[in-house]
């Protein structure tokens, strides 16, 4: 009888000391809810656990942040791997300084088209084979030149005469845009076709895939090989090396360098102290990592990166 009392007691007192907790739960409960009808939110769950819809799709978690609008380092993405390409036309492109203009938020226009053709004729017919010979970036628009362009050569060229301390000018140096060399051999300027891609608000920031999907109802780059590939077999091993790893190296010319890296952002010439022609061609933008390649004549003979 004794023990039969002592373990009731104990289970009491168990119970007893359980009771402030429940009240407290309780009170909390109600107390929660009070602050949830004055705007407040529950935590239901702790903050480190999430629920899945399960049918949901999955989220691309390899994806990170992408600019609105294009940075600079699209840019050079964009004139590096789209400009040159091969392609094969899938459609007539106009000749002609005005072109044709394809907005990129609406469906190609075939009636428009069809028109333009008609009044200033084909550059470009279809089956032909084209190669992007130039690309400008406008606030809206890209504009691109195939087969040398519909517009007639601008002179792009910039003369800067620099005095020193005592009047004695330096080497005069002279800045170039990427583009001034235009097309390969067998195009001439202006005889040629050029796309305006109009977009309904600032050019977003676009990878060179993404810009040959929006030239895809003209441009068809997949049955053509690399503008790269057609001679690179005939190139020494260190070269045919450099440019499939996309990178230069010193005695590469400038057809070699364009075919491992693309175009450069621009250019600065000048004449060294020894007499020779020497150009900087400079891929990037400071302080984002930037590439000059240095010519002396003909062939590099450095090339330096900044920061390292």
């Amino acid at each position: 009888m004794p023990n039969w009392l002592a373990i009731s007691l104990t289970a009491l007192l168990f119970a007893a000391a359980d009771l402030p907790k429940f009240s407290l739960l309780h009170s909390d409960r109600h107390g929660s809810e009070n602050s949830t009808l004055s705007g407040e939110s529950i935590p239901v769950l702790p903050p480190f656990m999430t629920i899945e819809d399960p049918q949901a799709p999955a989220a691309d978690k390899s994806a990170g942040p992408k600019s609105a609008t294009l940075t600079e380092p699209s840019k050079l993405a964009l004139i590096r791997f789209v400009s040159g390409e091969f392609a094969k036309a899938r459609r007539p492109i106009p000749g002609g300084k005005e072109g044709y203009v394809l907005y990129t938020d609406k469906p190609l226009n075939q009636e428009y088209l069809d028109r333009t053709v008609a009044t200033h004729g084909a550059a470009i017919n279809t089956g032909d084979k084209a190669q992007i010979t130039k690309l400008e970036f406008r606030e809206h628009t890209i504009i691109v030149d195939v087969n040398g362009g519909g517009r007639p050569k601008h002179n792009w060229r910039e003369h800067i005469q620099i005095g020193m301390g005592g009047g004695n000018p330096v080497p005069q140096a002279t800045t170039t845009t990427q583009d001034e060399q235009g097309g390969p051999p067998g195009f001439q300027q202006g005889m040629g076709g050029t796309l305006y891609l109009q977009f309904p608000k600032s050019i977003p920031d676009l990878t060179p895939e993404e810009l040959k999907n929006i030239l895809a109802p003209f441009l068809d780059f997949e049955k053509e090989r690399s503008a790269a590939v057609h001679w690179i077999d005939t190139l020494p091993p260190e070269m045919k090396k450099a440019i499939t790893e996309r990178h230069a190296i010193p005695g590469m010319d400038r057809e070699e360098v364009v075919a491992a890296i693309g175009k450069p952002d621009r250019k600065v010439r000048e004449r060294d102290a020894d007499g020779y022609d020497t150009e900087d061609w400079i891929y990037g933008h400071p302080p984002d990592k930037t590439v000059f390649v240095h010519f002396r004549g003909e062939k590099v003979s450095s090339i330096k990166q900044y920061p390292q």
